[in-house]
């Protein structure tokens, strides 16, 4: 895909949504780091429905590490993997008590060494809560990058990487939400919606559906 196609890409996506934001709700960098832990493999109304609850009650590492483990279990319990992620938190709560002053650390280095913290999930807290031009890519994400053409890799961090090349420095820091957002309600998995599109003219995908 050319230069001057990806250009138009991002131009229609910030006309249609000027400031494009997660779908998880969080007031603090700590609220979205739990948020964004617990909706691995799950549904942003899941976590959402958890964390209502959650977060009145458990909003700072400290406040979570007296909650305990075993209490947060029963607020996420009907999130997929709450177990593993439980111990993913309250280990990542220790850590940031003891090694950052109860914050969230603004690098991604930092971010990686805490447990249940993975690449995307970095990505996702340095844009979202800290402004950093990350772009984290998802399964949305690598499906729409790969079907349209504008970004093509075998796997995530190819298509990230050419993502950070290819998309126009205006656009980086809104552009995995634009993306994520397109290939939840737009370019789905199964059945893409071509047909409502705003950029099907633009796209490179050989079977579109109309």
């Amino acid at each position: 895909m050319n230069p001057a196609k990806r250009l138009e890409i991002f131009t229609r996506f910030r006309a249609a949504k000027p400031h494009p934001k997660t779908e998880l709700e969080y007031r603090t960098p700590f609220e979205l780091l739990v948020a964004v832990i617990l909706s691995a493999q799950a549904t942003d109304v899941s976590v959402n429905a958890a964390t209502k609850i959650l977060f009145p009650v458990a909003s700072t590492p400290q406040a979570m590490l007296a909650l305990g483990e075993e209490k947060l279990r029963e607020y996420v319990q009907r999130i997929g993997l709450y177990q593993t992620k439980s111990k993913h938190i309250m280990q990542a709560c220790r850590l940031l008590v003891e090694k950052h002053g109860g914050e969230v650390p603004q690098t991604r280095e930092g971010l990686e060494t805490l447990p249940g913290v993975g690449r995307k999930t970095a990505s996702v807290i340095l844009n979202t809560a800290f402004g950093q031009p990350a772009i984290a890519v998802d399964t949305h994400v690598f499906r729409v990058a790969n079907r349209t053409g504008l970004a093509p890799g075998k796997n995530v961090l190819e298509v990230e990487n050419k993502l950070l090349k290819a998309v126009p420095d205006e656009f980086k820091h809104n552009a995995h939400h634009w993306l994520i957002l397109h290939g939840r309600y737009v370019c789905q998995a199964r059945k893409p919606k071509c047909g409502i599109c705003l950029i099907n003219d633009l796209c490179e995908y050989e079977e579109k559906v109309f």
